[in-house]
C-alpha cells in the first residue's frame, strides 16, 4: 500500500483486492479515515469526444498505470508539434457497504490541463489549470459494488489558461500525478494551516487553523500536540471549536531546533478531533521553525545568519515519461540537486508534484514556487479569474512547507501577448498588483517575486532581471559589472536564470569567451537577439565552454559578500517545442545533467564550489580523444572541493596545487602539460582537510596527426546488459582517423532484429542527433529471436553506412 504526505490513521477495515480497490467499511467502525493510492490498472482512450457514452462504446482502450501522459514520447520525437487534444481515462473501483454520513472523495495531485470527472455516468467535478491538486466529492453518486470512474482530460490550445502556449516548454497532457481515494469519517478535520509568527534561537510560537465537519455532533474538542523528530510530545493542549473551525496556539516553544538548509529539523503538529475520550479523527503536518530576511541592497539571511543562495531550476519531466514522473524519480532529482550542494531551487514555471516539496523540506532546499504565468501578457476576464484561482490554490496547497520562501507571480509575463492589448504595461501592472496584494493576504509571512518584467519590479518584494552574460549577450567576464549595477538598482535582487547549452561529448581545445567576437561590455539583455551576435548562435555548445562560463559566475558569486545569490538555468535538460534545430532536436540542453539525470561536466563545477562531500573530477570523462602538434602544451583542469590536488600524467607527478576560489579556471586546479602520442593516463588525487584522499582517473588517446575532411561513417557496437546494444557512429577521414571537428547531424535507424530507443531527448536516445567530436550513439533493444540485428546511420554527405550483428 502506497501512502503519501500526511500521516494516515486507520480505524476502518481496508482491503485491497486484485486490480481494484475494495473499501469495506463495517458498521462497527464508523470512525474510519483512509487514503488509498489508486494509480494502478486504469484504461486510456485517445479520443477527444465530449460524450461519455460515445467514449464508453469504443473498443480500443489501453491498459495503463498512472501517472500517465500521452505526450511522453511524441513531444520529443522528430516530428514537429505534439498532440494537443483530449483523452479519456477510466477505472473500476469496488466499494463495499457504504456508511451514512461518511465522505468519499477522489484527490488528483495534478491533471493537465482541464479535466472533467464522472462517476457512474454523472459529472461530479473537475478542474481548470494543470500542476495543482484538486478534490472531487463522490459521496452522493457511489454505490456498493462496482463504481465506474471516468476522467476527460484536455490539453488543447486554450489562451484563457496559463501558462501561455508560447512558453518554452511542453504542456504535457494527461493525469500526470498520483490519484487517491479518500474516505473521511462523519466528523472530520480538514484544511490544517500552520504559521510560525515568531521564531528566534531561544523561543518560537506556532499558530494553526483547522476546519471541522462536526456532523450532528456539537460536543467536540480539538487536541493539538507538537512532536519532535523522534516522536516525543513537546507541547499539547485542547482548543475550542467556533463556527466549524478551531484556532491552535502554542506561544512558548523553548529552544526550538531551527530548520536550516544544513540542518532541516522538522517537528510534527498532530491534531485530533475528540468527543470525550473518543478519538473521532486525526491529521498531522510537518513544521519547520525558521525566519528569513532579504537585506536592502544586500545579502539574504536565514535564522539571523547570512546564507548565500546557491540555486538551480527544475522542470518536471524525465526521459521516456515526460511529466508523468514517479515519486521515486521526483525524489531522485531533488537528492541529486542536494548532492551537488545547492540550497535553493526555483520550481519553473509552475507548482510541482507534492513529493518535490516534501523532499525540499526533508533535504533542506529553499523554494521559489511559481504561478505559471509564463509569457502571453495579460488576458481577458476569464483568464484573470482562472489565474487568480490558481494563485489561491497554490498558496493554500503548499502553505505549510517551511522550505518555501517565495511566491513568484510569473516569468517574462509581458512577452508575446495572447490577447489584444495583452502587452499593455499599465494593464499588466494593474493585474500584477492585484496578484501581489492577494498573495500577501493569503500568506503575510512570505515574499513575492517575479522575473524579467522590469516595469513591475517595484510591485513585488524580490526581483530578478535577465542576465545571460556569455550566452545570449556579452562575455561572461562582464558578470560582476552586471550584478553591481542591479544590486544598486533593485533593493531585493536575486539573479534567476543564467548559463548556456552544452552537447554531451562535444569538446574544443580553445573554447571561446566572446571577447573579440561580440561586445564584451554588452551584457544588457536583448529579448530577440537577431542583430547581435551571441554565443548561443556562434558558439560550438561544447562542454569546455560551459564549464568556464559557470566557473566564472561562481567565482564571482562565491566571493561577493553582499550578493543574495544566483540560480542556474536549468538543472536537467528538458523538452521544448521551440527548438527543433538544437543538436538534440526539441531539447533545451542547458541542463547540468541530461534528460535522464546523468551529470555533464558542468555538474562537477557546481559541486566543487558547493558540496561538502570530498571528490575530484578530471575534465573531461567524455573527452577521451584529443589531437594537437607535438610538444604543444595543453591545459587540464580538475574540479574538486579539496584544499589541494596533485595531478599525475603517466605516473609522473605534475605537482600539487592549492585550491583558491579567486583563481580561474577551476579555482586554480589547472595544469599545463604535454601529452605523449597514443595512450595517456591522468590521475588526480585530492587531499581533504583531515588528510583523506579522493582520486579520479582518466585514460585518453592523443595524436599528433590532425584529421582531414570526413569522408565516411563507421559503425561499431558494444553489448550492454538486458539485451541492449550501444551502436556508435564515427566520422572518419581518408586515413581512418576520427574527425574530431565533425559536428553535422546524423540519422539512425534500426532496420531489423530490434528496436532503437528513440524520442528520449538524451545523448543515446535520439534517432536524430548532431555529432559530438565526430561521434554519436544510440541504444538498441535486440529482439529475443536471435535474428541478425541491422542498423544504419546516414546523412546527406555520406548517404548511409550499415551494420549487421549476427
Amino acid at each position: 500500500m502506497n501512502l503519501k504526505n500526511t500521516s494516515i490513521k486507520f480505524f476502518g477495515v481496508l482491503l485491497l483486492f486484485m486490480t481494484s480497490v475494495n473499501l469495506i467499511a463495517q458498521s462497527e467502525n464508523l470512525r474510519g479515515r483512509a487514503k488509498v493510492n489508486i494509480n494502478s490498472n486504469w484504461q486510456y482512450l485517445e479520443n477527444p469526444t465530449k460524450k461519455i457514452g460515445e467514449a464508453l462504446k469504443q473498443n480500443n482502450w489501453q491498459n495503463i498505470n498512472l501517472p500517465h501522459s500521452w505526450n511522453a514520447i511524441d513531444a520529443t520525437d522528430i516530428r514537429p508539434g505534439y498532440r494537443r487534444n483530449a483523452s479519456w481515462y477510466k477505472k473500476d473501483i469496488q466499494i463495499g457497504s457504504i456508511l451514512p454520513h461518511q465522505t468519499y472523495q477522489l484527490y488528483f495531485e495534478g491533471v493537465n490541463i482541464v479535466s472533467e470527472v464522472y462517476v457512474n455516468g454523472k459529472l461530479v467535478g473537475g478542474h481548470t489549470g494543470g500542476y495543482i491538486g484538486f478534490t472531487v466529492d463522490i459521496s452522493k453518486v457511489i454505490k456498493p459494488g462496482t463504481n465506474k470512474v471516468l476522467v476527460r482530460v484536455d490539453n488543447s490550445f486554450n489562451p484563457e489558461v496559463i501558462p501561455s502556449q508560447k512558453a518554452d516548454f511542453f504542456i504535457f497532457g494527461g493525469i500526470t500525478r498520483d490519484v487517491w481515494l479518500e474516505v473521511l469519517p462523519t466528523n472530520f478535520l480538514s484544511d490544517l494551516k500552520i504559521s510560525t509568527p515568531t521564531v528566534s534561537k531561544t523561543k518560537a510560537s506556532l499558530e494553526a487553523t483547522v476546519s471541522i465537519n462536526p456532523g450532528d455532533n456539537a460536543n467536540l474538542k480539538v487536541k493539538a500536540s507538537l512532536l519532535d523528530n523522534k516522536g516525543k510530545t513537546i507541547l499539547s493542549n485542547q482548543f475550542n471549536i467556533t463556527n466549524h473551525s478551531s484556532k491552535i496556539v502554542f506561544n512558548s516553544i523553548k529552544n526550538p531546533k531551527l530548520w536550516h538548509t544544513n540542518a532541516p529539523n522538522l517537528y510534527t503538529l498532530k491534531v485530533e478531533l475528540i468527543e470525550g475520550k473518543i478519538l473521532k479523527d486525526e491529521v498531522s503536518e510537518k513544521v519547520g521553525f525558521r525566519w528569513f530576511e532579504f537585506k536592502d541592497h544586500g545579502a539574504f539571511y536565514l535564522n539571523g545568519e547570512r546564507l548565500l543562495l546557491r540555486g538551480t531550476h527544475r522542470h518536471e519531466e524525465h526521459a521516456g515519461v515526460g511529466a508523468a514522473m514517479s515519486n521515486k524519480q521526483h525524489r531522485a532529482d531533488m537528492e541529486l540537486i542536494k548532492d551537488m550542494g545547492a540550497n535553493f531551487v526555483r520550481l519553473a514555471h509552475y507548482p510541482q508534484d507534492p513529493e518535490v516539496y516534501k523532499a525540499c523540506d526533508e533535504l533542506g532546499i529553499l523554494v521559489w514556487d511559481e504561478l505559471p504565468w509564463c509569457r502571453g501578457g495579460v488576458g481577458n476576464e476569464i483568464w484573470k479569474t482562472n489565474t487568480k484561482k490558481m494563485l489561491k490554490e497554490i498558496v493554500d496547497q503548499n502553505y505549510n512547507h517551511p522550505s518555501i520562501i517565495l511566491w513568484s507571480l510569473g516569468n517574462e509575463i509581458y512577452w508575446l501577448p495572447d490577447f489584444e492589448k495583452g502587452g499593455d504595461t499599465k494593464m499588466i501592472n494593474t493585474f500584477l498588483k492585484e496578484l501581489n496584494d492577494m498573495a500577501h493576504q493569503l500568506d503575510p509571512s512570505r515574499k513575492t517575486a517575479i522575473r524579467k518584467y522590469y516595469e513591475g519590479s517595484t510591485i513585488v518584494d524580490v526581483f530578478s532581471p535577465s542576465i545571460w552574460s556569455g550566452w545570449y549577450s556579452g562575455s561572461y567576464k562582464s558578470y560582476q559589472k552586471a550584478i553591481d549595477q542591479y544590486k544598486a538598482e533593485y533593493p531585493h535582487f536575486l539573479h534567476a536564470e543564467y548559463g548556456g547549452s552544452s552537447h554531451v561529448g562535444r569538446h574544443t581545445e580553445n573554447p571561446i569567451t566572446g571577447e573579440g567576437k561580440i561586445q564584451s561590455d554588452g551584457w544588457e539583455e536583448a529579448i530577440v537577439q537577431t542583430d547581435v551576435a551571441n554565443i548561443a548562435q556562434i558558439g560550438d555548445w561544447s562542454e569546455n565552454y560551459i564549464v568556464d562560463l559557470f566557473d566564472w559566475h561562481l567565482r564571482i558569486s562565491e566571493n561577493d559578500p553582499t550578493f543574495v545569490g544566483n540560480v542556474q538555468w536549468a538543472f536537467k535538460d528538458f523538452g521544448t517545442p521551440l527548438r527543433p534545430d538544437n543538436p538534440i532536436p526539441y531539447m533545451n540542453q542547458k541542463g547540468l545533467v541530461d534528460r535522464e539525470g546523468k551529470p555533464k561536466d558542468a555538474f562537477y563545477v557546481f559541486k566543487s564550489y558547493w558540496s561538502d562531500k570530498p571528490f575530484t573530477y578530471i575534465e573531461s570523462h567524455t573527452w577521451t580523444e584529443r589531437q594537437g602538434p607535438k610538444e604543444t602544451p595543453k591545459e587540464v583542469s580538475v574540479y574538486s572541493n579539496c584544499p589541494e590536488v596533485e595531478l599525475f600524467l603517466n605516473g609522473k607527478s605534475l605537482g600539487i596545487k592549492k585550491r583558491n576560489t579567486l583563481s580561474f579556471p577551476a579555482a586554480g586546479l589547472s595544469w599545463t602539460l604535454n601529452f605523449e602520442e597514443g595512450e595517456n593516463n591522468l590521475e588526480a588525487i585530492g587531499k581533504t582537510k583531515d588528510g583523506k584522499k579522493v582520486t579520479d582517473v582518466l585514460k585518453l588517446n592523443y595524436r599528433f596527426t590532425k584529421n582531414t575532411e570526413a569522408i565516411d561513417l563507421k559503425l561499431e557496437y558494444k553489448v550492454l546488459e538486458d539485451n541492449y546494444y550501444l551502436v556508435t557512429a564515427t566520422a572518419i577521414d581518408k586515413k581512418g582517423l576520427r574527425c574530431l571537428d565533425y559536428e553535422e547531424r546524423v540519422y539512425f535507424q534500426c532496420l531489423n532484429g530490434g528496436e532503437a530507443i528513440v524520442s528520449q531527448g538524451t545523448p543515446t536516445g535520439s534517432e536524430v542527433i548532431e555529432m559530438a567530436n565526430g561521434q554519436a550513439s544510440i541504444k538498441i533493444k535486440r529482439n529475443s529471436d536471435k535474428k541478425p540485428l541491422q542498423v544504419t546511420v546516414l546523412n546527406q554527405s555520406f548517404k548511409g553506412t550499415y551494420l549487421q550483428i549476427d
